[in-house]
């Protein structure tokens, strides 16, 4: 369903990307895909093609430049090595501008790593409509809370190891005090619960598919993008 492509960050680099579009692309809304840490592999790719298959054009920047991984030992070495601000106002905010070409609407998702660049991204970029946040986020002190003026949408799993829900209670009172509008949902989950390869022998321990807390979120999901981007 898929293609690779290329464009420009605002600074003129040229980087790589996932596109997936829908059969009728050319009235379609866009949303920005963005990886966990184990970099543009199958799933994410996935995930963009579950939004075309839905009726928007996906992009999924690729953020390591063609690296990807299974181990999380390397998996980890990949994140640590990305710089943060220059991936949420470059790599992705190059991508919203790609769309924004193609599309009037676009939104931002991202799972885990991506969930942090989700935010950091709604801070940096005023070309963004929404924002969807799967468990993850980044140090609450780079958030500019303040500078985040579209609606946004959170899945946060109690059970998550990696980023501990009283973090996100945190998160929650910060963004309440910028006044911006978000959502928040709580699923009794363990992080990266809506990732269908966090199953059997290969995962991390910490981390766990749970079909029904998945379904039920990209519902909630599928509803904010449609009310905001279409």
């Amino acid at each position: 369903m898929g293609k690779t492509v290329t464009f420009n960050r605002p600074d003129g680099q040229i980087i790589h990307g996932y596109l997936a579009e829908p059969e009728h692309a050319a009235s379609a809304a866009a949303v920005v895909v963005i990886q966990e840490w184990w970099g543009l592999n199958d799933q994410i790719r996935g995930v963009a093609d579950r939004l075309a298959s839905t009726g928007y054009i996906a992009l999924v920047p690729d953020l390591y430049r063609g690296k990807s991984t299974a181990e999380a030992e390397e998996a980890h070495h990949l994140m640590t090595g990305l710089n943060f601000a220059d991936a949420a106002s470059q790599d992705i905010r190059g991508a919203v501008q790609f769309l924004k070409t193609r599309s009037g609407k676009v939104g931002v998702t991202g799972f885990c790593m991506g969930g942090a660049l989700t935010l950091q991204t709604l801070c940096t970029s005023p070309e963004v409509d929404a924002g969807v946040v799967w468990y993850g986020c980044p140090p609450l002190q780079y958030i500019e809370a303040n500078k985040i003026r579209v609606p946004l949408l959170a899945h946060w799993a109690t059970q998550d190891e990696f980023f501990p829900i009283a973090t996100i209670d945190l998160l929650q009172e910060k963004l309440r005090e910028a006044d911006v509008a978000f959502e928040f949902h709580r699923y009794l989950a363990h992080h990266a619960f809506a990732n269908e390869t966090a199953v059997g022998p290969g995962r991390i321990p910490a981390t766990q598919y749970d079909s029904v807390w998945s379904q039920q979120a990209w519902d909630r999901t599928f509803s904010f993008f449609g009310r905001w981007l279409k």
